[in-house]
């Protein structure tokens, strides 16, 4: 990915498809939506015409004195 990419990428309707028949950009602002709810991180290295490497980290359980 490009860093132009890299920095749209959870943004809400960003897609590098040409039509809507082949994605709607929301999976994954969807996905990060998900993993912050859980109190979790997700971390993306990219290396433009190799590939990325998304790394997604949850808690095992909620710390003391926070809600779920």
């Amino acid at each position: 990915m490009t860093k132009e990419q890299l920095d749209r990428l959870f943004v809400p309707f960003f897609t590098t498809k040409a039509t809507s028949t082949k994605g709607t950009g929301l999976g994954l602002f969807v996905i990060w939506e998900i993993i912050k709810h859980h109190k979790g991180t997700i971390q993306v290295e990219s290396e433009y015409g190799r590939g990325s490497t998304f790394t997604i980290r949850l808690p095992l359980r909620l710390q003391e004195g926070e809600e779920n």
